[in-house]
């Protein structure tokens, strides 16, 4: 069953503390701007209402690059900043705090990691269609592996608001099987994440 004419939403997590990097890993060089920016790229791209953008550790510093790039590609408008005071938690906090703020016609959310700076934008579309055509959520696979942004359809959005720990979204698609639809992705951006400071250089 399709999911109605409701509009998706983008979810971009920026709140942790990037440890094992050594801190300040959002907003470190990459790409002629900061890490951030391109998951924000990629969020801007998908055929979505708006971007909210989870902050917490250095959160003031991380809002400010949002906005910074928000305004350079003409995108302030689209621009949703909160703040996950509980964000030492896990990325279940800031998920939680990003599903408090949609809309609610929300027909879909991609969830996209603020430190994988390399999703190909030609994925989203796919993504959003096939939640479109009923999918309870969909991912992007690249050689057999599944990879980010995960998006999650309107029937599961609820759960969002229960989860906890670290594991994100992971604990919602463990159980759908082969309702979770994957989509072929054109490279391995999908799967390509800065942990430490030498994967800048990948």
């Amino acid at each position: 069953m399709a999911t109605g004419a409701g509009e998706f939403e983008a979810v971009v997590l920026a709140a942790g503390a990037g440890s094992r990097f050594g801190g300040g890993k959002l907003l470190a060089p990459w790409a002629g701007g900061v890490l951030l920016d391109g998951a924000l790229a990629a969020a801007f791209a998908a055929p979505v209402r708006r971007a909210i953008v989870v902050t917490g550790s250095g959160g003031e510093a991380v809002a400010e690059a949002a906005s910074a790039f928000a305004r350079r590609i003409g995108e302030a408008g689209r621009l949703h900043v909160v703040h996950a005071a509980d964000h030492a938690e896990g990325m279940g906090a800031s998920l939680r705090r990003a599903a408090a703020d949609l809309a609610a016609d929300c027909a879909g959310v991609f969830v996209f990691l603020g430190d994988m700076p390399r999703v190909p934008h030609a994925v989203l579309s796919p993504l959003a269609e096939a939640v479109r055509a009923g999918a309870p959520a969909a991912a992007p696979s690249f050689e057999g592996r599944r990879g980010h942004p995960v998006v999650i359809g309107p029937s599961l959005l609820p759960q969002l608001l229960t989860l906890t720990g670290d594991a994100g979204a992971r604990s919602i698609l463990k159980d759908l099987g082969d309702r979770l639809v994957l989509v072929e992705a054109p490279d391995d951006g999908v799967l390509f994440d800065v942990d430490q400071r030498g994967d800048l250089l990948g």
